[in-house]
């Protein structure tokens, strides 16, 4: 549910609405990020970019 600070955050934006700049900015981090999580999907995460860890951090 939201709190009416999300109400005042809302009417702050309407009134006072982000640059084109920043607009496009934010499109192109989320189609970049949408392209990532497509090629992740069909292609598969690469050897390169795995950690090759125990998943428990040892302490000499």
């Amino acid at each position: 549910m939201m709190g009416p600070l999300w109400l005042v955050r809302m009417a702050h934006w309407l009134r006072h609405p982000p640059s084109p700049g920043r607009v496009k900015l934010v499109l192109a981090v989320v189609a970049f990020c949408a392209l990532l999580v497509l090629v992740e999907r069909f292609v598969g995460w690469p050897d390169w970019a795995t950690v090759n860890g125990t998943g428990r951090m040892i302490r000499p």
